[in-house]
């Protein structure tokens, strides 16, 4: 609207005359430098007439705006961002040949597991490619509101770019070392891969934060104020993740393991987290427990026996004879030492013995060793040799003692005794006589 219109309107609309004229008074006092106070509606009437014309400029700045905003530079930018974007996936193919290349020496496996984690990454980086040219056309060199959101918006998509290919390649990254990781564990590398993934996670929102202007440094002081008091409310938590770093670096237990921890639980690792390992039990159930209860009690972890014990006692009867007992302990002890389920006795002790003698039993100790671990393995063997005893001791003779009781009698009665009559009563008289 143009000035003369602006008056225009202003003598029409009712009372906007009377606001006129106050705004020449006000002008000419002004410039004479009249010194005398303006009545109280005078200056009412000013501050209506001042908020009108703002009013109507910012109207006229609204007006300019849409009639001069450039909506053929924003259907071109929407369509080169459509163009990027529908051709991300066939950017993220053109670029993984390309970079396969370069991967010659590496194993199919790692590259393939490579290509799966940077699927979302590379076609991601192809969006952004597209939103970048898409603001730099609504641009078009100018330094206003769009150039500064232009800056911030892609500034932040190639940050977040960056730390979520960064945060993939982690897990190819350690499976790959995994094989020749020497003193590291499963447990650890996987303990690793977590530590590692979080420190990104934690670097990738300080560089958004600060690509919009936040100030990290006062934030992170007053995290470190903060966590003192933290601190004192989370100390079983720091309890137990100290105690995870503990049994990561000891390697006290690994992925499958078959521990057992007195008087707090029984069964196989499954997974060591920052806080808490979580064991399945016999019975399938799975329990989390806290890393301190494995860190502060005696663990025993049956995976890691070298050898498996058998450790028996059978008991034959007392009338078992000397030769027969020879015999039995001789053909047992033979049967151990030349089976190749068994450990050499050189290697670890082998006994078969008469040990003691029992209640009811002459007690014959077996005390051997399998080379095999393995529970069901351990089983099959103990059953082989269960069976190869019966043999041996039905063969030479004996048999099986059981609990009994054996009660003795010195002496029995010959014959029944005579009813004894007193002889008073023999020879008393009958009423009749």
């Amino acid at each position: 609207m143009r000035p003369g219109d602006r008056a225009a309107t202003l003598g029409s609309a009712p009372g906007l005359s009377a606001m006129a004229d106050t705004g020449l008074y006000q002008a000419r006092s002004g410039i004479e430098g009249q010194d005398e106070p303006m009545p109280a509606s005078r200056n009412i009437e000013t501050i209506v007439q001042d908020r009108y014309q703002s009013a109507l400029d910012f109207a006229d700045a609204v007006r300019s705006d849409i009639v001069s905003f450039p909506y053929d530079r924003l259907f071109l930018a929407v369509v080169v961002f459509l163009v990027f974007f529908l051709l991300r996936k066939p950017f993220r193919h053109l670029l993984f040949v390309v970079a396969g290349k370069f991967f010659i020496g590496n194993t199919h496996a790692f590259r393939e597991s490579l290509y799966q984690v940077l699927r979302g990454p590379v076609e991601l980086f192809s969006a952004v490619i597209g939103t970048y040219f898409a603001f730099e056309i609504m641009r078009n060199g100018e330094d206003g509101f769009i150039a500064r959101v232009s800056e911030q918006v892609v500034g932040t998509l190639f940050i977040v770019l960056a730390y979520w290919a960064m945060f993939a390649i982690i897990g190819p990254v350690t499976e790959r070392i995994r094989p020749g990781a020497g003193h590291l564990s499963d447990s650890g590398i996987d303990w690793l891969r977590k530590a590692t993934r979080a420190l990104i996670a934690f670097f990738a929102v300080a560089a958004v934060l600060q690509q919009w202007g936040v100030r990290i440094g006062p934030m992170l002081a007053g995290m470190g104020i903060a966590g003192a008091a933290v601190a004192l409310g989370a100390q079983v938590l720091f309890k137990n993740l100290i105690s995870g770093v503990l049994i990561l670096i000891e390697r006290r237990v690994q992925y499958g393991d078959w521990i057992k921890v007195q008087g707090v639980i029984e069964g196989t690792v499954e997974s060591i987290g920052f806080r808490s390992t979580r064991i399945r039990q016999f019975d399938d159930s799975a329990v989390q427990v806290p890393n301190a209860d494995l860190a502060d009690n005696a663990v025993i972890n049956y995976t890691q026996m070298r050898r498996r014990r058998i450790f028996w006692l059978i008991g034959v009867p007392y009338s078992t004879t000397i030769e027969q007992l020879r015999q039995i302990q001789h053909e047992i002890e033979a049967y151990i030492q030349g089976n190749a389920a068994f450990v050499d006795k050189d290697t670890a002790s082998t006994f078969v013995r008469i040990d003691s003698f029992g209640a009811s039993a002459i007690n014959i100790m077996v005390y051997c060793y399998t080379t095999t671990t393995r529970w069901g393995e351990w089983l099959q063997v103990k059953e082989e040799l269960a069976y190869r005893i019966m043999e041996i001791v039905l063969g030479a003779g004996s048999s099986f003692a059981f609990p009994s009781t054996s009660v003795y009698v010195e002496t029995l009665p010959g014959e029944k005794p005579d009813i004894f009559v007193p002889p008073d009563a023999a020879a008393k008289p009958t009423a009749a006589g």
